[in-house]
């Protein structure tokens, strides 16, 4: 298999996590692959229409795209079970839902500043990224730090990412404050191997 990623992406690095915890590390083999909306670059067009990454290649069928599809096939290939049975599995798919809705709103606002001319920039659209950020985190400590501190599954995986990613580019906003449970569950979390070996570097 063949992952096109940029090792500063989140959504590449849940990916990446999936991969160390499931055991498939050595199965795939990576493709720098980089872009954004107003410049492509070097983002596996022909494999992904979106231009997005990642993308992961595979010789017995299409590519496949969006981070929740390559970890849930991954995990299928494992068997690894990252993906519990019903209940729990739609508390498991809403954690990591609100864990990529997050990215997506906390990428949106480096892109504001990457590729927007600063005349042009919109802060209150900024604000109001940050402000979906942070209606989640508390959503999470009001309501999701009990599945959280369970059976590691996809969910943890990807809030654990999407906090990260939220210290790597806009640590000076603070997640922690107001909120302890995630602020304890997240230092212990990040401490896991497979989040310790995929820490991005800008």
């Amino acid at each position: 298999m063949r992952l096109y990623a940029s090792p500063t992406s989140p959504f590449v690095r849940k990916v990446d996590v999936v991969l160390h915890e499931t055991g498939l590390l050595d199965r795939v083999e990576r493709v720098p692959a980089g872009g954004t909306p107003v410049d492509p670059g070097s983002l596996p067009l022909a494999l992904n229409p979106l231009g997005k990454i990642p993308v992961l290649g595979r010789d017995e069928g299409p590519a496949l795209y969006d981070s929740r599809v390559i970890c849930r096939y991954l995990d299928s290939l494992a068997s690894a079970g990252l993906y519990p049975q019903p209940p729990r599995l739609w508390d498991a798919l809403t954690l990591e839902a609100t864990a990529d809705g997050m990215l997506e709103a906390a990428v949106l606002m480096v892109y504001e500043v990457r590729t927007r001319p600063e005349e042009k920039r919109h802060e209150p659209w900024v604000e109001g990224q940050w402000n979906k950020i942070a209606r989640a985190l508390d959503a999470v400590e009001a309501r999701w730090l009990s599945q959280l501190r369970g059976p590691l599954d996809i969910g943890q995986i990807a809030m654990g990412c999407a906090l990260a990613y939220l210290d790597f580019r806009h640590g000076t906003r603070d997640w922690r404050k107001s909120r302890p449970g995630l602020a304890e569950w997240e230092a212990g979390f990040s401490a896991r191997p497979s989040m310790m070996a995929t820490v991005p570097v800008a």
